[in-house]
């Protein structure tokens, strides 16, 4: 079940166009559609949207080929937006062949799929997504696709570190125009504080496993965003910029 024909049901209801009685049975039909698809190797919820606002997203990672693409036409079929994560161009291949539309977003690692008809963004605001360097890019990007697949107007600030601090601070007016901020940043991952201590809004922090040996894969620049001085900075898992862009998401999409 989606979201779209329930608030429909609901509005129809309210405006006296549907009798209570007839809503009724609507509903009861839309709530035994499956809400559970079993493939076999998956279990696809189609109710998740519903749920939490946006469908199931795949993890590509350790899946075959055929398995991401029978998921993705499972997902599309129900007509739900696809989103598979931390996949590549074989995967998408496979994928083409059962979703023609879909699109492969190399850098973020990302295969996509929107309805033509889908409204383009729904949240209220832009998210804004800052990298601290170069090699950040590719956990950027996967913040940034799933953020504009979930709904959102994103805007990108790339390579903006704090080795070089007058890079950021010549984009302030960016910056203070967002709603949401995700900073991604490996290294000391400073930047998510320095970002936290010159906006007013949510901050959501991503650090990489992008650095030397004593950054040890990242663990160096998650509790250095863990133990920010900043307010207003969340932090989630080393990599994880699909992650961030569902909290910015829900940041984005709610009231505040």
């Amino acid at each position: 079940m989606q979201p779209e024909p329930l608030k429909t049901l609901l509005e129809d209801v309210r405006s006296g166009a549907l009798a209570v009685e007839t809503a009724n049975t609507r509903l009861a039909e839309l709530m035994r559609a499956a809400s559970v698809e079993d493939m076999g190797f998956a279990r696809i919820d189609h109710h998740r949207a519903l749920r939490q606002g946006f469908p199931e997203v795949v993890f590509g990672e350790g899946k075959t080929p055929d398995q991401v693409a029978r998921i993705a036409e499972t997902i599309v079929r129900a007509g739900h937006r696809l989103l598979v994560t931390r996949t590549n161009a074989d995967a998408y291949a496979a994928v083409l062949d059962r979703v023609p539309d879909a699109v492969f977003h190399d850098r973020a690692r990302i295969v996509s799929h929107v309805s033509p008809g889908a409204a383009e963004s729904t949240g209220k605001g832009t998210i804004l997504v800052v990298s601290a360097g170069t090699s950040d890019q590719p956990v950027a990007e996967e913040a940034a696709v799933t953020a504009e697949v979930m709904g959102n107007r994103v805007a990108r600030l790339y390579d903006v570190g704090v080795a070089g601090l007058h890079r950021l601070l010549a984009e302030q007016a960016r910056l203070e125009a967002a709603r949401v901020v995700i900073v991604v940043a490996g290294m000391d991952g400073a930047l998510a504080s320095v970002v936290g201590g010159l906006v007013s809004v949510p901050v959501v922090a991503v650090p990489t496993s992008i650095g030397y040996g004593a950054s040890f894969g990242g663990v160096a620049a998650l509790l250095a965003m863990l133990n920010s001085c900043a307010t207003g900075v969340a932090v989630v898992n080393i990599d994880n910029g699909f992650g961030a862009a569902a909290v910015a998401s829900r940041f984005n999409h709610g009231d505040r």
